[in-house]
C-alpha cells in the first residue's frame, strides 16, 4: 500500500490519477491533495477518498507535501509555480511521480542535486517511455533519445498558415486530452521542446544525442537507440493512465492501467522529421537547455506569459515563439546559481516577456 499525495487534483493529470487511486484501493491510499481554483470538485474529490488534507494554490501544496507523510508525491500543477513543491518532495524522501516538467527545467541542477537515484519517475508520456524502454540496457548502451511529437493541431502548415490561427484552433489537439496552456504549448511546439530539456535532465543524455521525430498517431511514445543498433519503443493507446499508473507505482505495473493496442486490426503508424523552420522552438530549447544556468527559467517564463497573451487575444499564434526567443537573447544569466537567481531570472523573463507583447 502507497500513501500518495496529489498536487493538481482538478486537472487533466489528477483527475486521471485519481482514476487509478479509485481502481486501486488495495493499492494506494490518497492521503493528500492541492487544487487550484476549482474547490467544489477539489471538495467533492476530498469528500470521496475521505482525505483531511486539502489545500489550495502552490504556497499551501508545498506546506501540505513538507507536513504529510507519504510515499509518492504527483505532481501534477501547471507550470513554474510547481518547483517548489517537487523540492519539498525530494527533500522529504517520497518518491516524486513528475509531470510538471517546467519545474526540472527551471530548476535544472538545484533539482537533480537534491534528487535520490531513481527518486524521479517521469509522469510525461515520452519521458515514462524512455524509463521504461531504458530498461533493456546499461547507460554507456545508449546511442539517442528519440522523443516523438504528435506534432499538434497544426502539423504540415506553413508559417504563412501559422500567422492567422486562433486560439480556439490551438486548443484542439489532435490526439491528447490536457489543459489549455500545455495543449497551446504543444501547438508551438514549445512543450517538445520542455520535454527535450527534461529528457537530458532526467537521463544524463547529452542534447546531441536527443532526436525529436513526428508521430501523429501518438502511440510509440518514445524510443531508445542503443549502440548495437537496436532501437527500443514503448507503445500503448494515447492514454495517459498508464504513464501515471506507473508513476504511482514504479517499478510495478498496475494491472489494466489502459486497454491495449488491439493487434487484430490493421495499424499505419508513420514518422517524419521536424520541421525546426516552421516550428523552430524546438531548435530554440536545445539552445537554452546547452546555455544551461537560469536559460532554461527564462525561456519557460516568457512563454507561459506569451502563451496567456494569445490566449487572450493580445498576440498573434507566431508571436509566442518571437516573445521567447526575444526574452532569451536579451538575458545574462548570473555567475552563482541558487534558488534565488532561479526565482529572480523567472521573474525577470515575465517583466520582459509582458514588455515585448505591450510594444508588439
Amino acid at each position: 500500500m502507497r500513501d500518495v499525495i496529489v498536487l493538481g487534483s482538478t486537472g487533466s493529470i489528477g483527475t486521471q490519477a485519481l482514476d487509478i487511486v479509485r481502481d486501486n484501493p488495495d493499492r494506494f491510499r490518497l492521503v493528500g491533495l492541492a487544487a487550484g481554483r476549482n474547490r467544489e470538485l477539489a471538495e467533492a474529490q476530498a469528500a470521496e477518498f475521505g482525505v483531511e488534507n486539502l489545500v489550495f494554490g502552490a504556497n499551501d501544496a508545498t506546506r501540505l507535501v513538507e507536513s504529510t507523510r507519504a510515499d509518492v508525491v504527483l505532481n501534477g500543477i501547471t507550470g513554474a509555480v510547481g518547483l517548489a513543491p517537487t523540492l519539498a518532495a525530494l527533500k522529504s524522501g517520497a518518491t516524486l511521480a513528475l509531470a510538471n516538467k517546467e519545474s526540472l527545467i527551471v530548476g535544472g541542477s538545484l533539482v537533480t542535486s537534491v534528487a535520490k537515484q531513481g527518486q524521479i519517475v517521469p509522469v510525461d508520456s515520452e519521458h515514462s517511455a524512455l524509463a521504461q524502454a531504458l530498461l533493456a540496457g546499461r547507460h554507456p548502451e545508449v546511442a539517442k533519445l528519440i522523443v516523438t511529437a504528435s506534432g499538434g493541431p497544426f502539423r504540415g502548415f506553413t508559417r504563412e498558415q501559422l500567422a492567422t490561427v486562433t486560439p480556439e484552433q490551438a486548443s484542439k489537439h489532435p490526439t491528447w486530452n490536457m489543459g489549455s496552456v500545455i495543449t497551446t504549448n504543444s501547438s508551438t511546439l514549445v512543450n517538445k521542446g520542455l520535454e527535450v530539456i527534461e529528457a537530458h535532465l532526467l537521463f544524463d543524455i547529452p542534447f546531441d544525442r536527443i532526436e525529436v521525430t513526428v508521430h501523429p498517431q501518438s502511440v510509440v511514445h518514445s524510443f531508445v537507440e542503443f549502440v548495437d543498433g537496436s532501437t527500443m519503443a514503448q507503445c500503448s493507446p494515447p492514454d495517459m493512465h498508464l504513464p501515471i499508473a506507473l508513476g504511482l507505482d514504479w517499478p510495478n505495473r498496475v494491472p489494466g492501467a489502459t486497454a491495449p493496442i488491439d493487434w487484430s486490426r490493421a495499424h499505419e503508424w508513420t514518422f517524419a522529421p521536424l520541421d525546426d523552420d516552421v516550428f523552430p522552438a524546438v531548435r530554440l530549447a536545445r539552445q537554452v537547455g546547452k546555455a544551461g544556468a537560469t536559460f532554461p527559467a527564462v525561456y519557460n517564463a516568457a512563454n507561459e506569459v506569451a502563451v496567456e497573451a494569445f490566449n487572450s487575444g493580445r498576440i498573434g499564434f507566431l508571436d509566442i515563439v518571437d516573445t521567447v526567443t526575444a526574452v532569451v537573447e536579451a538575458h545574462t544569466a548570473p555567475a552563482d546559481i541558487d534558488l534565488d537567481a532561479v526565482l529572480a531570472a523567472d521573474a525577470w523573463a515575465r517583466s520582459e516577456a509582458e514588455s515585448f507583447v505591450s510594444k508588439h
